[in-house]
């Protein structure tokens, strides 16, 4: 159920974000808003978060984030707001095996110049918590950005979807 509400709200925020540019790549909007100049700040601003996860800086990954984002990732629950999602990134950091890479293969920003989303795909490394060895996931992603009054975009809805079959559990065994 809860990978289903996150592939249709995924589905929803990108079918949204698509509608709102219509036009060809415009060169600016009313609003002032380049097209091709908040696309490069976009994917430098993912670049330097592939960085953040390499160097495993907590603050820096945090810091990607809006005070009101929410964090989909598989196997948990939602982490709506910087506290929650800092949570989820202290998991994620202090696992000694983490490895995480994400590459936007689309990257479009609304015509009025404040909202934009990245997709693309993940590959990641973090030890199994059954096994502790290390697994590899891969999938792809949807992340949603608002322009911030400082003009720098950050993520206000992160959602990764694992393309890793899930393991039926094991058989229950009869008495």
């Amino acid at each position: 159920m809860n990978r289903a509400y996150t592939i249709c709200a995924a589905l929803m925020m990108t079918a949204m974000l698509t509608s709102c540019n219509q036009s060809a790549a415009p060169a600016a909007s009313a609003s002032g808003s380049n097209h091709d100049a908040d696309v490069q700040a976009i994917r430098d601003a993912e670049k330097q978060w592939n960085q953040d996860y390499a160097a495993k800086d907590l603050g820096k990954l945090t810091a990607h984030y809006a005070d009101d984002a929410v964090l989909m990732v598989p196997g948990m629950a939602a982490a709506p707001g910087k506290d929650a999602i800092q949570k989820v990134l202290q998991s994620m950091v202090s696992d000694p095996a983490l490895m995480l890479n994400f590459q936007a293969n689309k990257v479009d920003v609304a015509s009025s110049g404040d909202l934009a989303y990245t997709r693309g795909a993940y590959t990641m490394t973090a030890t199994d918590p059954a096994t502790k060895k290390p697994m590899n996931d891969h999938g792809s992603y949807v992340t949603t950005y608002r322009k911030q009054a400082d003009g720098s975009w950050k993520a206000v809805m992160d959602i990764a979807t694992s393309e890793v079959p899930v393991m039926p559990a094991a058989p229950m065994k009869k008495h």
